[in-house]
């Protein structure tokens, strides 16, 4: 590698006496009487010395010239008598306005080179150009003041202009540009030498490009207005208002004949006026015949002199720093698509493709009721804008805007301060520019107000352009009057809410009768706290969700244009809503767990000793006979089918998950939440994409999970639970044929009670006595299963005295253990003994309650009142007796995950949408979802058959 390296030189690095040798990219010694050429690739005779031949690079022969020919001729191949000296460059000088000639016309050389003066009298009124080549007829003002091309004293000569002495000239221009955001004033040399010229053209002679130059360097200046200074933008004022006799344009009061249109004036609440006073005069629709999406910006363009260069249609990317596909640069102007596009350009690329600033007023244009295009003025918001105190803090009211008219993206120009042809010191960017559009509000066809233009610039140093970037962005957003929205949301935010405080107070007074508490307690403050929570959570819901699908449908499908998405900082409330509906949500389902994972449940036995079996007595020695034990493997199954049945779902999670993401990235419902009036499902891969909308997104989502979590469930109680199998049910019917019941508490006085005794008395028995026992009572050879005579009740409602419950607990106390053995035969017998004793106890307890046996704890069977069906609980409070409701529905199945399935999905949804809102990513959002799933599924598993095994006695290791 290095036999091919070679050292690094510039065509700087070689100094006078050496030159920049294209082919060998490095320096070369100059021969004799010899010096590099101004372009530095080549040798060029010394001064006084002519070239004899030349080939390029060092192939140059020099030979002095003799003393009476000093001189050598322009192109440098004779010697020459100069008669009136010579340059530092050796060359003939002439004097002013006189031009050099070296050569007759024939191009015969001359001995000796002559200087002919230009004739500047009357009819010639001539003077040399700038390369003192040829006579030229010299500046108009020049031959108006002096009659001649020499403007002296006391005539002002200025910018190349001469004015005379006697007129009134405009005040003197302070040649300054102030930069402030790096706090810099800087003495431009293009204002320097063009302001004041500038100004007194205008001013006196009415001249239209330099008033286009005067106005082009006031915008430069940021359109300060100041009433102490005679900067470019003073200079403008000063004949803005001394020129009101000329007249003005198009009947536009603030633009004046002659003058380009600037400033819309000062006037306080000006700005509200020309932004909403009138609309613009055309409608925008999205589908239909009449479909009309275009935004047709056209902008008059002029140089910084003044110049006026083209109309410039918007849809070509002028305003759009960053390159993009044309497609993407048009989406910017069709109606309803809101645009983002941002970008990092170096400054080095800025200086390259933007030396010379380009000036733009834009317009809107439309086609009037006659066929004619018109156009409309589109005013500028210059975030910049410095101007009186009272304007300085611009903020959101719009009666302190002051508007303007013309701007520019790169200005390279005024931050000169040198010889135009170096670097300026700094330059200003536009670095961030919004087109926004309001809707006229309640309008029903598509009908806006003029559009806004917002600019705000960024000043920088220019110190290394190869390493320096500025961020800029372009955007066009669509707004319109939210306040009523706002207004309407809160209203129903405050009604829902405070129907939700009523029905949260309902659920407290439930709470207190089936816990049998009477007193109002710090406990029962919390509790009312948690219902509040998980009510106002479906609020928030029902709320965000319904904004949501509002959005989506009537954004997405209207024709005539009436409604527009909010914006992103007008998102904020909706997502602040969803924040809460989650928060609150979760905190009901940590809630619903914890409750769902402390019950209390118990398997009551039916089963009876079959005869008599001998035992031998431990240590006597003697065998007695004793009843037949009964097989504990019946509870094993019951507890088992339980423990199964804890969480399962109308729902299959993991479908709805992947159902939801289907349909959101392949089908493409995403598409449908993006900021554009489309409803399309696809979009090609060089269109252009808009933002998302986070209402969008959540309406989408929200309303893809509500839509297939309703078919779930309707398939499954409709289809699947009628004709493959219903879980609940089951557990019911495989209680009656194990000849279990189970006794739930949910509450300290609130339960359920599922009547699972068997009308054949046995459930120990073989094949074929099940076989007889099922054809039996599918013939009506048995009675009902019911827990009263001749009914088929076997699910209840169960609300129990506080006698009953003291009874209850004395026996859980020895029930309860904390911890099982280790293995099958290591635990001592004590603790065998007390804990089968315990269960002996309850199972007898609760067996001889359900049949009456204690007159002072009995109970009645009765139906709950309608509106105690509604409302969710008991106006009854069983003080002497227990109450067991009649209940058809199952309701048991609410301390598990299934009768808690509203509660689950809308924590589902919240969950997924937070995630998606936070990363903006639907597939993140569906793995996380199912991932939470997951966890709370195995915690509930996992405590839940902990919770189990402790209150029914069943040793944990038999439950799989």
């Amino acid at each position: 590698a290095r036999g091919f390296s070679l050292p690094l030189e510039r065509p700087g690095d070689c100094g006078d006496a050496r030159y920049f040798d294209i082919s060998r990219l490095a320096c070369g010694p100059c021969g004799a009487h010899q010096r590099q050429s101004a372009g530095g690739s080549s040798c060029e005779c010394q001064p006084g010395y002519r070239m004899v031949s030349s080939n390029g690079g060092s192939s140059v022969i020099c030979e002095k010239c003799p003393a009476n020919m000093s001189g050598v001729t322009q192109d440098g191949w004779n010697c020459i008598s100069c008669p009136k000296g010579l340059t530092s460059e050796g060359k003939c000088k002439c004097l002013n306005n006189e031009i050099l000639v070296e050569r007759s016309v024939d191009g015969i050389l001359l001995d000796e080179a002559l200087c002919i003066h230009c004739n500047g009298s009357e009819q010639s009124f001539s003077a040399s150009d700038s390369s003192g080549n040829r006579c030229v007829r010299c500046e108009q003002t020049f031959i108006n003041v002096t009659k001649s091309c020499d403007c002296s004293s006391p005539n002002v000569l200025t910018g190349g202009l001469c004015f005379s002495a006697n007129e009134n000239l405009p005040p003197k221009g302070v040649a300054t540009v102030r930069f402030g955001q790096l706090g810099i004033t800087l003495t431009s040399t293009w204002f320097l030498k063009n302001l004041q010229s500038s100004a007194s053209a205008c001013w006196l002679y009415s001249n239209l490009t330099a008033c286009q130059a005067l106005g082009n360097m006031c915008v430069m200046n940021m359109n300060s207005l100041s009433s102490s200074s005679t900067d470019a933008c003073g200079l403008f004022q000063y004949i803005y208002i001394n020129t009101a006799r000329l007249g003005i344009v198009h009947s536009i009061s603030f633009w004046r004949h002659n003058l380009p249109w600037l400033y819309y004036g000062d006037q306080p609440g000006l700005a509200s006026q020309v932004l909403e006073a009138n609309d613009f005069p055309t409608t925008f629709s999205f589908k239909g015949t009449d479909k009309d999406v275009k935004l047709k910006f056209i902008a008059a363009s002029f140089d910084a002199a003044g110049n006026f260069l083209k109309w410039q249609n918007l849809e070509g990317g002028i305003l759009q720093l960053c390159s993009d596909t044309q497609t993407r640069l048009n989406a910017a102007y069709t109606f309803g698509t809101t645009y983002q596009q941002s970008c990092e350009i170096s400054v080095s690329k800025i200086l390259l493709d933007f030396a010379n600033p380009i000036f733009y007023d834009l317009f809107l244009e439309y086609n009037g009721d006659n066929g004619q295009q018109y156009l409309w003025a589109v005013p500028v918001l210059n975030l910049n804008l410095q101007y009186s105190e009272m304007f300085i803090n611009q903020g959101s009211n719009m009666n302190n805007w002051l508007l303007t008219r013309r701007f520019f993206l790169v200005d390279a120009l005024s931050g000169k301060e040198n010889d135009l042809g170096k670097l300026p010191r700094v330059i200003r960017i536009a670095s961030k520019i919004t087109i926004r559009i309001r809707l006229v509000s309640h309008t029903q066809r598509g009908t806006i107000y003029p559009p806004l233009i917002t600019v705000a610039y960024t000043d920088v140093l220019v110190q290394n352009p190869e390493t320096q970037s500025v961020m800029v962005s372009f955007s066009v957003s669509y707004e319109m009057d939210q306040s009523e929205a706002q207004v309407q949301t809160d209203i129903t935010l405050g009604v829902l809410g405070g129907l939700a405080v009523l029905w949260s107070l309902l659920k407290t007074a439930g709470w207190k009768r089936r816990t049998g508490s009477s007193i109002i307690d710090l406990q029962t403050v919390f509790k009312f706290l948690l219902f509040y929570a998980g009510d106002l959570a479906n609020v928030f819901f029902v709320i965000t969700v319904g904004t949501g699908i509002y959005w989506l449908v009537f954004f997405k499908a209207q024709q005539f244009v009436s409604v527009l998405l909010p914006l992103p900082s007008q998102e904020e409330y909706f997502v602040t809503y969803i924040a809460c509906a989650f928060s609150l949500k979760a905190l009901q389902f940590l809630q619903l767990l914890v409750s769902q994972l402390t019950i209390d449940i118990f398997f009551i036995d039916w089963e009876r000793p079959k005869g008599k079996v001998l035992k031998a007595v431990e240590g006597e020695g003697v065998i007695k006979s004793a009843a037949a034990p009964v097989s504990i493997w019946r509870t094993y199954f019951i507890a088992n089918e339980w423990n199964e049945i804890q969480t399962v779902r109308k729902i299959n999670h993991l479908f709805q998950v992947l159902a939801v993401l289907f349909f959101l990235e392949v089908v493409g419902f995403s598409n449908l939440a993006l900021m554009d009036s489309s409803s399309s499902l696809t979009r090609s891969s060089d269109s252009y994409i808009a933002p998302w909308s986070r209402i969008l997104r959540f309406g989408v989502s929200a309303a893809l999970w509500l839509a297939i979590a309703l078919l779930q469930i309707i398939f499954f109680s409709v289809f699947y639970e009628r004709f493959v199998e219903d879980k609940i049910s089951q557990f019911v019917d495989l209680c009656c044929m194990s000849n279990i019941s189970v006794f739930l508490l949910s509450h300290s006085c609130f339960g359920y009670y599922i009547h699972g005794r068997s009308v054949h008395g046995h459930a120990d028995t073989n094949m074929e006595e099940m076989n007889m026992n099922l054809k039996r009572e599918a013939e009506n050879l048995c009675s009902q299963r019911g827990l009263l005579p001749n009914t088929d009740g076997q699910t209840f409602q169960i609300s129990i005295s506080r006698k009953m419950r003291l009874h209850y607990d004395r026996i859980h106390e020895t029930l309860t253990r904390k911890h099982g053995p280790a293995r099958l035969l290591d635990s001592s017998a004590n603790t065998f003994e007390q804990s089968t004793r315990a269960y002996n106890t309850m199972n007898k307890f609760l067996g001889s309650f359900i049949d009456h046996v204690h007159k002072e704890m009995d109970y009645i069977v009765k139906d709950k009142l309608l509106l105690e069906r509604i409302l969710g609980m008991e106006f009854m409070e069983p003080i002497e007796k227990s109450i067991f409701y009649n209940d058809e529905g199952h309701s048991f199945r609410y301390v598990l995950y299934y009768g808690n399935e509203t509660t689950l999905l809308i924590f589902d949804i919240l969950f997924f949408s937070v995630v998606d809102l936070a990363s903006q990513s639907f597939i993140l959002a569906a793995i996380l979802t199912y991932l939470q799933q997951e966890i709370f599924r195995f915690i509930r598993n996992t405590l839940g058959q902990k919770n189990l095994a402790s209150k029914t006695l069943v040793d944990e290791r038999f439950l799989i």
